[in-house]
């Protein structure tokens, strides 16, 4: 049993007596009648002909019998030439899924299992398969060289595989080399397309694949199942570790569905970046073990619990997840339960990937074969909303789309929907993905509440029915695929496990997906930089200042320094040049990460300034990316662009002119940071705050592969390492939750809200008669009713101040707002989960939303003035450490919930400017780095065109309101994505909040200087 021979012979024992392969029916099994089907194998044809006709005329035996008559004795040769020809041309997977025509006869070369029990006759057709193995398989017509295995779907080769058992001394990896080396790509058996479709090699603990065979450069992916969150397989009592392969991949039905089902012809038109020709890439895509597993272990979750689940899927980048979306919406469209009952009446996916789009329509059409399965919603909400109504089968559309269609959408009838989310984020949890339900849910919710007694018409009945579409709907089910799940993404999909805590339905982890090479370990080599400055205090008195809003100020004079950007320059250039430049034999790129589109415009700036002074330009260039246009705050008047900063190249040109060979640096500002896919990218360089999933994205844009691609570089000017190695360890395997919200804990903010007396019950109620009047009469834009039930609350807002002195007043104004706040983002988040039935939550829920946009914003005081008080007196940058990040295989990462106390400001202490510099100096020279990361919405707001125009015209307080509203546009969009950061800067609410009455006083005031042009 431990040798090569035993091991073969075990797999053939097992697939002929458990498999389904031929013999069947019972016959005792002999070892030598796999050998015995040699006389039949053609091996320059390289298929079985015998079986071919034995198939063919006995499925088909009326087509068979007309061919017959034409060709007489001839038609078995004849038919075989033909069979081939069009397996050459067409391919052999294309040809045993669609069949052929041959002298007018559609030939049908296999038959696949039916998606419901309803035709008997056709599950005959597809009872009569032959599925055969044979060892020892001569392939080449002119040697006697062998294949260990080889296996056939009626007389057409699907697979082949080189076994190797370790008691011998050999392993997979001898396998593999016997492909690359032993198996000439040019034979019959082995030519891609035409024959055989998988190539295994094997060996008592893994399997690996390839669907391609190249020679030397053939490349093979790990097939295994994963073991303790990593690369492998785990131990099996009694059997071996692959054993996996021959018992459920080769199983008989299992390689059918993977024919069938699976498999696809990738096709993709490569454009050369330097040369712009464009050429045809063909990949043959058979799924990875994780993918297979996980499309079939949901398929079968939903097709025995139905609609009204929902499911997470945590798959790590490098999983494969388009294709794995693609298998999954396309079998889900065609899902029958054991009542044979269609499980799903059509399948929308929410994505923003164009890839993914015609991705999608792409590899179902190869199943399907036929137009009108798919339709990508790529015009605009009229074209999904008549989707929905002709209820195609898969509608592709983001989730922005559904909230312009109430208007265009008739009535839709009951339908049961299945929901896949492409990359499950902050706008597939929130109000988009409760408009989401609203639209699709079916008549069973009224239902509910017509057999409870009551009528859809008042207010409180209205406020319910809203409550009811938060949470989970009858009608849907959500599959949700990411890999970095958020709290609130594991609490509204994941699957509560023995501990109680969310975890998801199916796992392909990061660690895996580095051990398996499919990404790298972005964290080895990981070094940081630290700044050491002294700042001078350059005037004579010593003025009083806020100590809090000081450090901000003193800290982003430092940012944009030009000393600390030219140290930080010379240091990225030389370390490219020395350390990455030379990869991927001259190709390698690198991306420098920075906190605004300021600091990345004086980045571009001072990186063209030292490539000319050092004669770098003839090889090494860079680009800049940032979106709109950035006001020089130094030069009034002045603004840049990313097109007329990188010489005229329009931004949607930019990724493809980065990819030639002409430029080797990006400079990315709140750009290119998620969903950009550039595997020559070797290097990245950090000069931003990164924290949690944002750092986890963010650097993840180097762990793409490539030929030749061994390792990757960062160098981090900002961030602590043991802040970046706690953000990677919380999704490096499975992530589940460390805490559970308390749902009682909404009732007990809306009793403390009760107490400031800023509203009344009436008021609540009032508001919620309206709005809902409003919204059945498609009228929310007549908002002039709204407001009148909302003034009265922020006038007695307003009134908890008594005048400006009064501090007691400004902070219960805070306590307010903070617990409002709060309140609102807690019951977005709890309404989706647990099912409430409370109209009086959803009415307040209402309040508080329309409420906080009217509220005026806090007063903030005098700002700190800095400008001319302090110097730069000294600056270095010393590197503090560089060495691997090791993460650690513990299992589980642990994400905190959201904070619902509410907040407040606090009073700040005042501090000499000389005694706040002092500490500045002394934190900066250890271990405190107070990197400014909202420099890019100071710069934008600075020196923004319109409100300089707006200074022009208006006193102080008259320009607030256009100022603060810009102000708070920039910051609420960067704050939704990057809130993580702001809060890092500020530490608290009250610091952010110094940050816009500071930006007010000094734009206006600059604006006004005598020396300031404003022309």
């Amino acid at each position: 049993m431990h040798t090569e021979d035993a091991f073969e012979r075990l797999i053939v024992e097992h697939l002929v007596r458990h498999g389904g392969y031929e013999p069947r029916g019972g016959a005792a099994f002999d070892p030598e009648a796999a050998l015995a089907v040699h006389a039949g194998y053609d091996a320059r044809r390289a298929l079985i002909p015998a079986e071919v006709i034995a198939f063919v005329s006995t499925t088909q035996p009326k087509p068979w019998g007309k061919l017959r008559e034409i060709h007489g004795a001839t038609l078995d040769e004849r038919f075989i030439d033909a069979l081939c020809k069009v397996l050459d041309q067409r391919g052999l997977l294309a040809v045993i899924r669609q069949g052929f025509k041959f002298h007018g006869q559609q030939i049908r070369l296999a038959y696949f299992r039916p998606g419901n029990t309803l035709n008997p006759a056709v599950w005959d057709l597809y009872a009569q398969n032959r599925l055969r193995v044979v060892r020892q398989l001569r392939f080449d017509p002119d040697t006697e060289q062998a294949l260990d295995l080889a296996l056939f779907i009626n007389g057409l080769p699907i697979a082949t595989a080189e076994l190797k058992n370790a008691m011998t001394g050999q392993t997979v990896a001898d396998a593999r080399r016997q492909y690359r080396r032993d198996r000439d790509p040019k034979a019959p058996l082995f030519r891609f397309k035409a024959r055989a479709l998988v190539h295994f090699a094997v060996d008592t603990d893994e399997v690996w694949m390839s669907t391609r065979l190249s020679g030397l450069s053939t490349r093979f992916l790990p097939f295994n199942r994963g073991h303790d969150g990593g690369a492998g397989n785990p131990p099996v009592e009694g059997k071996h570790r692959s054993a996996y392969l021959w018992e459920e991949i080769w199983q008989r039905d299992n390689l059918l569905e993977l024919v069938g089902r699976f498999l696809h012809l990738q096709t993709e038109q490569v454009k050369d970046p330097d040369s712009d020709k464009v050429r045809v890439k063909e990949t043959l895509i058979f799924p990875r073990y994780h993918q297979w597993d996980g499309v079939r272990r949901l398929l079968a979750a939903a097709r025995e619990h139905g609609a009204g689940s929902n499911y997470l899927v945590q798959h790590s980048a490098g999983s494969g997840k388009s294709n794995t979306i693609a298998w999954l919406a396309h079998r889900l469209a065609s899902l029958h339960n054991g009542e044979d009952d269609k499980v799903y009446d059509a399948v929308i996916v929410l994505t923003d990937r164009r890839v993914l789009d015609q991705q999608l329509q792409d590899t179902i059409y190869q199943f399907e074969h036929k137009s009108g399965v798919v339709e990508k919603i790529d015009t605009d909400s009229t074209q999904l909303a008549k989707a929905l109504e002709a209820g195609v089968p898969i509608i592709i559309s983001t989730i922005h789309k559904f909230g312009f269609i109430q208007d265009k959408l008739q009535a839709l009838p009951d339908r049961r929907y299945a929901i896949v989310v492409d990359e499950a984020h902050s706008s597939q949890t929130g109000e988009m993905a409760v408009t989401v339900k609203e639209l699709l849910s079916d008549s069973s919710l009224a239902a509910r509440l017509e057999a409870d007694g009551e009528e859809l018409s008042t207010p409180d009945q209205l406020a319910l029915r809203a409550a009811l579409f938060r949470g989970p709907q009858r009608n849907m089910s959500f599959f949700a695929f990411t890999a970095t799940p958020k709290h609130k993404t594991l609490e509204l999909f994941g699957h509560k496990g023995p501990d109680g805590k969310p975890a998801p339905f199916h796992l392909y982890s990061m660690r895996q997906a580095i051990e398996e090479g499919f990404i790298l370990d972005v964290l080895k080599g990981y070094t940081t930089y630290k700044r050491f400055f002294q700042i001078a205090k350059s005037v004579a008195d010593d003025p009083e200042l806020d100590k809090k809003k000081a450090a901000a100020a003193l800290a982003r004079f430092v940012n944009l320094h030009p000393t600390n950007l030219a140290q930080k320059t010379e240091i990225i250039v030389e370390h490219f040049r020395a350390c990455v430049m030379h990869q991927l034999k001259g190709r390698a790129k690198a991306m420098l990460v920075t906190s605004s589109r300021l600091m990345a415009v004086r980045y571009k700036q001072a990186f063209d300034a030292y490539l000319k002074e050092k004669g770098y330009t003839d090889h090494l260039r860079c680009l800049v990316a940032f979106s709109g246009e950035v006001q020089d705050p130094d030069a009034p008047g002045v603004s840049y662009s990313e097109p007329q900063m990188n010489g005229g190249i329009k931004e949607a040109e930019l990724p493809g002119r980065f990819a030639s060979s002409r430029y080797q640096l990006l400079i990315v500002a709140n750009k290119y940071q998620t969903g950009f896919d550039q595997p020559l990218l070797c290097a990245m360089y950090v000069d931003k705050r990164l924290d949690g999933i944002q750092a986890v994205q963010t650097l993840s844009r180097l762990n793409r592969t490539c030929p030749g691609k061994e390792e990757t570089f960062v160098l981090d000017f900002v961030n602590e390492r043991e802040s970046i190695l706690a953000s990677f360890q919380n999704y490096y395997e499975t992530t589940t939750t460390a805490d559970e919200v308390d749902p009682q804990r909404l009732y007990e903010l809306q009793h403390e809200l009760d107490e400031f007396q800023v509203y009344t019950s009436a008021e609540v109620d009032e508001l919620a008669a309206v709005f809902f009047k409003l919204k059945a009469e498609q009228q929310l834009s007549d908002n002039a009713r709204l407001n009148a039930w909302i003034d009265p609350a922020v006038d007695r807002f307003k009134a908890l101040r008594v005048n400006p002195a009064d501090e007691d007043g400004q902070q219960r104004q805070e306590d307010f707002r903070g617990k409002l706040n709060a309140f609102k983002n807690l019951y977005a988040f709890l309404g989706q989960i647990v099912p409430f039935a409370d109209p009086d939550l959803e009415k307040r829920y209402l309040f508080a939303r329309l409420l906080l946009r009217k509220l005026p914003r806090p007063d903030q005081g005098d700002p700190v003035d800095l400008e001319g008080d302090v110097a730069l007196a000294s600056y270095k940058l010393k590197l503090e450490e560089e060495g691997d990040l090791v993460l650690r295989a513990d299992g589980v990462g642990e994400l905190t919930g959201p904070e619902y106390t509410g907040t407040g400001a606090a009073k700040t202490p005042k501090e000499r400017l000389s005694t706040i510099i002092q500490v500045i100096n002394e934190r900066f020279g250890t271990d405190f780095d107070a990197q400014d990361l909202v420099d890019g919405v100071t710069a934008q707001l600075l020196a923004d065109v319109g409100l300089r125009q707006a200074a022009r015209v208006n006193d102080k307080g008259n320009f607030a309101v256009p100022f603060r509203e810009a102000l708070d546009d920039a910051l609420v969009s960067r704050h939704e994505k990057h809130g993580d950061f702001i809060n890092q800067l500020f530490q608290d609410e009250d610091l952010a909040e110094f940050f816009r009455g500071w930006m007010l006083e000094q734009v206006y005031k600059r604006f006004h200087e005598p020396t300031t042009s404003l022309g």
